[in-house]
């Protein structure tokens, strides 16, 4: 199991929060996702790119890296 960071910019709400959270967490592979307003610490068997193409598709506006 990999544990993956992925760094946000322009989080501003527990809404935001929680709807990233349950965007990794719909991913196959992803064991768990530990989600904040500046970011995520991921555990599982996901490529980096999924995840970030996974918070975008969101469209809430903030910067993933």
């Amino acid at each position: 199991m990999a544990q993956q960071s992925l760094t946000f910019h322009g989080v501003t709400s527990a809404e935001q929060v929680n709807k990233i959270t349950t965007a990794l967490m719909m991913l196959d592979g992803v064991d768990s996702a530990e989600v904040g307003r500046y970011g995520a610490e991921v555990d599982g068997r996901v490529k980096r790119e999924a995840l970030i193409k996974a918070v975008e598709k969101l469209n809430l506006c903030i910067k993933v890296t």
